[in-house]
């Protein structure tokens, strides 16, 4: 029996499914000085009453194929270690009472195709000859996936248990880690209830503990616990055996046959979150009381659509709690406030689905400083500190658990917890008729209403209710002027003697630039894959501002900081709630701003990419000639307590310019017109510039190199790129619009998917941007060559494809 070391190369903390699948996975990557300590028993907290559902599609490529790792590693856990798991691929089924659910379904038919799972789209009479229990009245379809299935939660966790101990990790139960040791920013062991053991890297995966432990050291894992509730009926002669799992999502339940019984399990809307005041340490295979009024309408439903329930005995009530975050992804990584201390945690209750893919991305990560795959959905650098307040959490909570269940609608706005981040615009917005969405917990416009009317959004996957809205914005942009609220955006300040060689080694582009001009850049790793897309202005010749996306953040100052010398004379701020920041844009955005202000505005005077403090009214502010959308434009940077000020007199001025206020869903198409990339949808850690079409952006052979320098020169001395960016046009008016993931075809095989997309305004059409592939090069002669179409919910539709954008392609608007 292994025992207790105060020395170990990795220490984890926790003993669920997501703990121990690390520990295994370390072990098999050859780190076997491993670790792990439960503060009871293995799988005590939450894994052992989990249902233990095994699906595989997710929303993205990357998390499709870590759960599918995960099915293929249950499938070899038996064989290898000897101790059975339960597991059976007997499939899943998804019912849709909706057209709109259908289509949902239907679309994630299509992205399972592009992801290469085996989908079936079915027919409600179909649906029943899989499951013969159900009663498919008012059911329009559904979807058959052969490789889902199910596992024994508890099994599949001793197996790996095993696993790891016969490849030299120890597992250790009943010591209770109390603090994590942090010395010089950096995880170097912990404290525990055995004394204190050293370590050179740190796991936290100790579930809905996970967010109290973090915060003792000053790091942020923004989770919470809920009640879940399922019950087991007794047994059910005439109940068929090795039945597909059964979700029936609009009716909030999901459905698991197991030794003749049926697991009736629910996600419902206005869940009950738990734990609020503390959850005790001595919490061990405990389960909740009873709430069966709660779970009442689920099994009503569920009566009508199984009808053998109605007679069934019911063998157990169970009611336990899970933790979910707020945007109903895991945390996973290292954390930003401590170099070493990685996470893995906040489940959301897809814990033992995820296992066997988080277990194997972690211990990479943990063995070579970086995640082998993009993995921005999960990225614990996504969060906001401010995430993890715990009145935010509870009210967050109560919509995070239903909503694994409730329509995923594009442009899906959370409705709890909100109005945390506002700009000083807010009220002034408000007032003129802003729908307000939300990114990164800021408040900011996706759109803006008629006159007297309250705006709200009527979802759909076609085009919504406020798409001529928008479209009025987009048409204000191109022949007026229109004013974008860019506050949420992120603004770090980097200033020092050694400032602008730090920052120049970080950027790919040069931003050895005079005083007073703005460069767009990409921060790389070694890799070359674009972990930010940033503009950095030199302010002097000791200071810099960069700029950067709200959902960024957190990540983007700990890449910065973390990559600044440690002995230079450098300092990095992050000045983002200080100054706000408003965008003027369109034709006549010249002229508005010269009304105002006695700056030389000219195309001579400043030219693209200038920066400079100007005279607004009474106050002054930095303008950058710069733009998102496409044409002549200028983004304004002001203190906080000038804002509204300034604010005020662009509208007042903006009047005689037919000025129209403009939100981020406007933005998004003007966006896709022009090209522009967004990072995490377009360009990211898997992406080079020279596949995303940024190539112009890199400097390559300024003074000291950049990160990715070398891996980007052999990518360009390999020949023609096999990968590239391109952007999609859909051909005919009555086309469907594309949001993301969507199988781009050519001869009849998928040669890539679309990363995102939105209606163009200004010409007309439904656009997508996406990457496709050719082993012989992908260029403007091969995207011509043969017709492309685009699969959107089970149907192809045609499409051209070029790597210029379809607005604008010289820029001459933009430069006018």
């Amino acid at each position: 029996m292994s025992s207790f070391r105060n020395r170990v190369e990795v220490l984890i903390v926790g003993g669920g499914v997501a703990g121990v699948s690390i520990a295994y996975h370390l072990a098999k990557l050859g780190i076997t000085d491993v670790m792990l300590c439960e503060r009871k028993q293995l799988t005590c907290g939450t894994t052992w009453h989990a249902a233990g559902l095994v699906t595989q599609l997710r929303a993205t490529r990357n998390m499709t194929e870590l759960a599918k790792y995960t099915g293929e590693l249950f499938a070899s856990l038996e064989s290898e270690t000897g101790q059975a798991t339960g597991f059976r691929q007997n499939g899943a089924l998804r019912a849709a009472k909706t057209e709109g659910r259908f289509e949902e379904l239907k679309r994630g038919a299509s992205m399972a195709r592009n992801f290469g799972l085996p989908v079936e789209v079915l027919r409600p009479e179909e649906l029943k000859e899989r499951w013969s229990p159900l009663n498919t009245d008012g059911l329009v379809g559904g979807l058959w996936a052969p490789k889902d299935g199910q596992v024994n939660p508890v099994d599949v966790t001793i197996a790996m248990a095993k696993g790891a101990r016969k490849a030299g990790a120890t597992i250790l139960e009943n010591i209770r880690v109390e603090r994590i040791l942090v010395e010089g920013g950096r995880a170097v062991g912990a404290i525990t209830d055995q004394g204190e053991v050293r370590a050179d890297k740190v796991v936290i995966s100790g579930g809905m503990w996970s967010r109290d432990l973090g915060a003792l050291s000053g790091v942020s894992l923004p989770l919470h616990a809920a009640e879940h509730f399922y019950i087991v009926t007794e047994q059910l002669p005439s109940l068929p055996r090795d039945l597909p799992v059964l979700f029936v999502t609009d009716e909030e339940a999901y459905y698991k046959e197991d030794a003749g019984k049926i697991l009736l399990g629910c996600f419902e809307k206005n869940a009950k979150p738990w734990g609020h005041e503390g959850i005790s340490p001595d919490f061990c295979f405990d389960s909740l009381p009873e709430d069966f009024e709660h779970f009442e309408p689920i099994l009503e439903r569920a009566m009508n659509r199984v009808p053998m329930l109605a007679d069934a005995g019911i063998q157990l009530f169970f009611c336990g709690p899970e933790s979910f975050t707020p945007d109903d992804r895991y945390l996973l990584g290292e954390t930003p406030e401590v170099e070493n201390l990685f996470c893995a945690c906040g489940f959301n209750s897809i814990g033992i689905l995820s296992s066997g893919g988080v277990g194997k991305a972690l211990s990479q990560w943990i063995r070579d400083g970086r995640p082998p795959v993009e993995l921005t959905d999960v990225d614990v650098r996504r969060m906001m500190p401010f995430q993890s307040n715990s009145k935010y959490l509870y009210d967050r909570t109560t919509e995070t658990l239903g909503l694994l269940f409730d329509m995923h609608w594009p442009y899906r706005q959370f409705e709890t917890a909100r109005n945390v981040r506002r700009s000083p615009f807010h009220d002034r917005l408000i007032a003129q008729g802003a729908f307000m969405t939300e990114a990164a917990g800021y408040e900011r416009p996706g759109f803006f209403g008629t006159p007297g009317t309250k705006p709200e959004i009527e979802y759909s996957y076609g085009r919504q209710n406020w798409f001529n809205l928008a479209a009025e914005e987009c048409r204000a942009t191109r022949d007026a002027v229109a004013l974008f609220d860019h506050s949420c955006f992120t603004k770090f300040a980097v200033d020092g003697r050694d400032a602008c060689a730090a920052l120049n080694r970080i950027c790919a582009n040069n931003i050895d630039v005079p005083v007073g001009r703005l460069v767009y850049t990409q921060w790389l790793n070694e890799h070359g894959g674009i972990e930010a897309d940033v503009t950095v202005t030199r302010l002097s010749e000791t200071s810099f501002m960069v700029v950067s996306i709200a959902v960024s953040q957190v990540r983007d100052f700990a890449w910065l900081t973390r990559h600044l010398p440690k002995d230079a004379h450098v300092f990095a701020r992050d000045i983002s709630s200080g100054l706000p920041m408003l965008a003027v844009m369109g034709p006549k955005s010249r002229e508005l701003l010269s009304s105002i202000s006695n700056a030389d505005l000219s195309n001579a005077a400043f030219p693209f990419g200038t920066s400079r403090e100007i005279e607004i009214g009474y106050a002054k502010a930095r303008v950058n000639r710069v733009t998102f959308v496409g044409e002549l434009g200028y983004e304004i940077l002001m203190p906080a307590e000038f804002a509204q000020h300034i604010f005020d007199v662009l509208v007042e001025a903006g009047k005689a310019f037919g000025l129209k206020q403009a939100g981020y869903f406007a933005m998004n198409s003007l966006r896709m017109e022009k090209g522009y990339r967004h990072w995490g949808h377009d360009i990211g850690e898997d992406d080079t510039p020279l596949e995303g079409g940024l190539g112009f952006a890199v400097a390559w052979d300024k003074k000291g190199g950049f990160i990715g320098r070398e891996a980007l020169l052999k990518q360009r001395e390999s020949g023609p790129l096999k990968r590239r960016l391109v952007q999609i046009q859909l051909e005919g008016d009555d086309a469907p619009l594309l949001y993301h993931e969507e199988p781009i075809w050519r001869d009849g095989k998928v040669i890539g998917s679309i990363t995102s997309g939105g209606y163009g305004h200004r010409i007309g059409a439904s656009l997508g941007m996406g990457y496709v592939r050719c082993e012989e090069g992908v260029d403007a002669a091969w995207l011509a060559a043969a017709p492309l179409e685009v699969e959107v919910a089970w149907k192809r539709y045609p499409a051209r494809a070029q790597l210029a954008p379809w607005y604008d392609p010289k820029s001459e608007r933009v430069k006018a």
